[in-house]
């Protein structure tokens, strides 16, 4: 190719500046990196590469701070929004956000999580739910499916053992304290776009004051699933939108 076809007003996208140039360490096909991606796009489009914390705690966004070159803070397992509360209240005009999975938010983590959203924080809890616990051998989680095979639910899930899946976003769509609550994914383009605008209209509500803001983004685990990325998306698509519906459950911005 001639590279001096390849000039700036011809390129139309292009890798966000804040994205490091290293080896991601989630699996082939895992929609983390899509999320990445597209948080890092937001926080360059609202000039807050200086004044943006990201809090990650345990799991498989362990080493978020690997790929975003934002300031980040570890959290112990499930106390992410309650490290959140502090950065945020300490430094209020921080773009604050936690970056957490479902095992860590949605079990050890459920109450820092549910407090945090009923105070009405102004901090953004992005919520990556792919119904597996996917970082420690593919255990069940509180949100995965009845009928769902695990490697601690070999024979899938049942209520009378294991209690019926757990919709966080439905519960902090009922809490006073959040302004926008909502579920999106990323397994094309139209839902990328979808889940951009999302996480950008939480980030501007958090930084305006308005409360707290939950972004759940209904994901694959190829790996835990024992699925190819193509089969992973297709099994999403068929079983997991069925239970976790995607679209806004709460918007008091409008």
């Amino acid at each position: 190719m001639n590279c001096d076809l390849i000039k700036p007003e011809n390129i139309v996208y292009k890798k966000p500046e804040l994205m490091n140039d290293v080896p991601m360490h989630y699996c082939p096909g895992c929609s983390h990196g899509v999320v990445h991606k597209l948080i890092g796009e937001i926080i360059e489009e609202m000039g807050m590469e200086e004044k943006t914390v990201g809090v990650s705690p345990v799991g498989c966004a362990v080493f978020a701070y690997r790929y975003l070159d934002i300031d980040w803070q570890e959290a112990a397992h499930g106390r992410a929004p309650a490290v959140a509360t502090g950065i945020k209240r300490l430094w209020p005009d921080r773009l604050v956000f936690t970056y957490q999975g479902d095992g860590d938010l949605a079990c050890i983590g459920t109450c820092e999580t549910i407090h945090a959203l009923n105070r009405g924080e102004n901090i953004v809890v992005i919520f990556i739910n792919n119904a597996i616990y996917g970082m420690t051998g593919g255990q069940m989680a509180p949100t995965t499916l009845m009928g769902q095979k695990t490697s601690t639910c070999p024979y899938g899930r049942v209520a009378e053992l294991h209690g019926y899946p757990l919709k966080i976003t439905e519960i902090a769509a009922q809490l006073e304290g959040t302004c926008y609550v909502t579920r999106q994914s990323v397994e094309n383009v139209a839902a990328i776009r979808s889940a951009k605008r999302a996480i950008k209209k939480a980030f501007e509500a958090s930084m305006a004051g308005k409360g707290s803001c939950l972004v759940e983004i209904v994901s694959t685990c190829s790996s835990g699933w024992k699925l190819t990325p193509l089969q992973a998306n297709e099994w999403m698509q068929e079983n997991m939108f069925k239970f976790y519906p995607k679209g806004d459950l709460k918007d008091t911005l409008k």
